[in-house]
């Protein structure tokens, strides 16, 4: 019974150590870093198949960035389908909306 207490301490004394070096190297590190890629990302994902990778189509920069957010929010009916979808209702907040507004506006001026 005695080894099998010391063989019981010995994984525990092994493991611990082990599981929580797993741990924090799952655990992001870089938050603002894939904050800062976020919009890049979900622009790349969603939106460049209508708007092109440099947002040269369907999309006007001149337009208040408030009109901007909400079209994204909301969505916008063209002339002939398919329509920009309302992208609130797929869960994009505000905030997500504002910045990807930005990042498109830098897109263009980057053009």
């Amino acid at each position: 019974m005695n080894t099998n207490r010391m063989k019981l301490v010995a994984i525990i004394f092994f493991a611990l150590p082990l599981l929580m070096l797993a741990v924090l190297k799952v655990t992001p590190t870089t938050t603002a870093a894939k904050a800062a890629d976020e919009p890049a990302v979900v622009y790349k994902a969603k939106c460049a198949a209508c708007h092109t990778p440099g947002a040269t189509k369907f999309y006007d920069p001149a337009k208040p960035d408030a009109e901007h957010v909400q079209i994204i929010l909301k969505g916008k009916k063209g002339e002939k389908p398919p329509y920009m979808p309302g992208f609130a209702e797929k869960g994009m907040t505000e905030t997500e909306a504002t910045a990807l507004a930005a990042y498109m506006k830098a897109l263009r001026t980057a053009n």
